[in-house]
């Protein structure tokens, strides 16, 4: 299915909004707030889940480059575990958007929820980064931003494989964690007893 370029049919200046990293066990959330040109498409442009690693690094730089504005967004593994994970990646996706350097006029939120913490009006949008350009950017920047982050971080705990798994809980990762611990980079408040799959 084709994406589509906007979700209004007037001028509005309309922002996608995405986080990556929800789910890890691991490593901050990100969160990208994207405003595309009205008319804007491109042919390879989807939900970042569904595109190649290669191709999201390419797609970064299309959007970087042709985006009217764009900004990023980390919110803390101390963060996380302090407000929990649903609500740092409503912070993230709200400072993103402040930190725009044009104001929407209407956001765009991938998800069925959104606290919004701005004046701007929102539309909540389940699997938006597969319906909606902007979001489908957005959800680009945040995962090769977090992805790019997490290598960085896995070169100080090479045996987590943070470079392959980027935080999330595979197998190797969760092995890890039974062998070595936990790290200060690993989110206290996902560790409760049962979350970890002890069955190998």
């Amino acid at each position: 299915m084709a994406l589509i370029s906007s979700f209004s049919n007037d001028s509005t200046i309309e922002c996608g909004c995405d986080e990556a990293g929800r789910g890890a066990l691991a490593g901050p959330v990100f969160a990208a707030a994207v405003i595309l040109p009205h008319d804007y498409h491109h042919p390879d442009l989807n939900d970042s889940k569904q595109i190649s690693a290669q191709k999201r690094e390419q797609l970064r730089e299309e959007i970087i480059k042709e985006a009217l504005a764009y900004q990023v967004i980390s919110i803390s593994v101390e963060e996380i575990d302090k407000i929990n994970i649903l609500n740092a990646s409503f912070k993230g996706m709200n400072e993103a958007v402040k930190g725009l350097s044009i104001k929407p006029e209407l956001l765009l939120i991938d998800g069925p929820l959104f606290r919004n913490d701005t004046t701007i009006p929102y539309q909540c949008i389940v699997k938006g980064d597969a319906l909606f350009y902007s979001i489908a950017a957005a959800s680009i920047l945040a995962k090769t931003f977090r992805d790019e982050h997490l290598i960085q971080l896995g070169t100080q705990y090479p045996q987590y494989g943070w470079d392959r798994n980027k935080g999330y809980a595979t197998k190797q990762h969760q092995e890890a964690i039974l062998k070595y611990g936990f790290t200060p980079l690993h989110r206290r408040s996902f560790h409760l007893k049962g979350q970890l799959k002890f069955d190998f």
